[in-house]
């Protein structure tokens, strides 16, 4: 009789280690791609935040002849008096940002801390481990830091 051998149709394990190692770096690459995007979407919509409340504030004043009765400087929550030229008051993304607001009669400055800018507009637009607003808008639009 003769021996005839069989055919394996198995892997050997450094097969095995390679196609692991391809899907792992795959999906590094696929979990770098999407935080990236996630922070560009977050930024993206701060600054339309930021253009929207730019908007009721010109609103206001075009129907009031100033920005505001009284000065604000600070977290912009106590916009409620913009309440019927924007509806309710765009909040962050994220929850330890804040949008900061400062407000006078004749102008206005809104800021924010964006996660993919590194400029500093010198206020803080964090309330834990306070971070540098690194955008701004004014009534003539965004303003470079310096």
């Amino acid at each position: 009789m003769t021996n005839k051998l069989k055919k394996s149709f198995g892997f050997t394990l450094i097969e095995i280690l390679v196609v692991a190692t391809i899907i792992g770096l795959l999906a590094a690459g696929g979990f770098v791609t999407y935080s990236n995007l996630s922070r560009q979407s977050r930024d993206a919509k701060r600054k339309a935040d930021l253009e929207q409340i730019r908007s009721a504030l010109e609103m206001y004043r075009s129907n009031n002849s100033s920005y505001t009765a009284a000065s604000l400087d600070g977290n912009c929550s106590g916009l409620n008096w913009l309440g019927d030229y924007i509806g309710t008051i765009p909040t962050d993304p994220k929850t330890d940002y804040n949008y900061y607001c400062d407000i006078t009669a004749n102008d206005y400055t809104l800021y924010t801390a964006l996660e993919n800018d590194s400029d500093n507009c010198g206020e803080t637009c964090r309330s834990t481990a306070p971070t540098n607003c690194t955008y701004k808008v004014g009534p003539y639009g965004e303003e470079s830091c310096p």
